[in-house]
Parts: C-alpha cells; sequence; structure tokens
C-alpha cells in the first residue's frame, strides 16, 4: 500500500493510483468542468484537478449546490462532473428527482464511500445503508468500485453511458479502492 496524503491507497507495483484514472477519463471524455465538496479521501484527486489547466475546477458549498452547476453547464453545452462524500449524498435525493433525472442531465458523481469497512461515526454507517437503495429508487446508473483493474473500464463506459443516454451515473469509489480515510489515535 503506498500512502497518499496520509491516506492508505491500495496500490499493486506499476499500476497507475485510482486518482490518475478518473483524470485521464475525465480528460477522454471531454469532462472538463468538476465541482466537489471538500473531502479528506478526495484531496488528492482535487488538488490535481485544480494543478490542471484542462479542468475548471471549484468548491461548493453543499452537494444541491454542485449538481445545480453541473447541469446548468450541460445546458450550456459542457460536461461536468462531481466529487462528493458519502454523507454529501443523503442531501441530494430531490435534486437528483426533481433536475437531473426528469432534464436527462448525465450528471458524473464520484462519490467517496464512508460508512463501511470500519467505520467509525455511526451517522457515516447509516447513510452510507441508504444510499443504494435512493439510486435504485430512483432507477439511476450505479456502480461500486473495489478493484483498481476494473475502475478505468467502469469510469469510462459509465461516462460515456450517461452522456448517450442522458442519465445520471454514480460511481461509488470504495475503501477498497481508495484506501477510505485513515484515523490516528
Amino acid at each position: 500500500m503506498a500512502a497518499t496524503d496520509g491516506q492508505a491507497s491500495p496500490i499493486v507495483s506499476g499500476e497507475r493510483p485510482w486518482h490518475e484514472i478518473v483524470l485521464q477519463t475525465l480528460k477522454r471524455n471531454d469532462v472538463r468542468l468538476v465541482t466537489y465538496v471538500p473531502d479528506r479521501v478526495l484531496t488528492r484527486l482535487i488538488r490535481e484537478i485544480h494543478a490542471d489547466p484542462f479542468f475548471t475546477a471549484f468548491p461548493a458549498a453543499r452537494e444541491e449546490e454542485a449538481v445545480g452547476i453541473i447541469s446548468g453547464a450541460w445546458m450550456g453545452g459542457m460536461r461536468g462532473a462531481v466529487l462528493m462524500q458519502t454523507s454529501g449524498f443523503a442531501t441530494l435525493a430531490n435534486v437528483l428527482a426533481s433536475l437531473a433525472i426528469p432534464y436527462q442531465i448525465p450528471l458524473i458523481m464520484f462519490v467517496s464511500e464512508r460508512g463501511t469497512l470500519g467505520e467509525f461515526n455511526y451517522g457515516q454507517s447509516l447513510v452510507c445503508r441508504t444510499m443504494r437503495p435512493v439510486l435504485d429508487s430512483l432507477a439511476m446508473e450505479h456502480h461500486t468500485v473495489t478493484r483498481l483493474d476494473e475502475f478505468e473500464f467502469i469510469a469510462d463506459r459509465s461516462i460515456k453511458q450517461a452522456v448517450t443516454t442522458q442519465a445520471p451515473v454514480a460511481l461509488i469509489l470504495s475503501p477498497l479502492l481508495t484506501g477510505g480515510k485513515v484515523f490516528d489515535k
């Protein structure tokens, strides 16, 4: 395991880290706008997006705001993605059901998963248990990525499908992929 910003990242020698795969896949699919609510697991990815002139990136105060920004960008002809944590997803049911889904916005969400695999925060665990049932009830495409060797294929095909079908997609980044949030005692 390699350490990145204090986080453990499961990386097999010679493979690109997960955050590099996200960058390459967004570029390959011309996804230029990235909004996010800051998250410890996504810190390295957020820094690299900001450092790359290909992207326009900025933080949002809330996840609903980030979805609204990406929806407006799509209507203006630009592709975008939202980065968030599992707990932030809990605020999105209304904006997904009333904006992204009915207006066919190919919203691409990368969600760092908390609430599982040794989670210490009970609130995170509760939210994690509701995320997939909410996505299912909205009939929204979603994939939980656990393996680095499958990540690029899943991310690339999910973005292509979202754009082609004009439907949102959520890519849930398991701690098995990212190393999760690490807490020192």
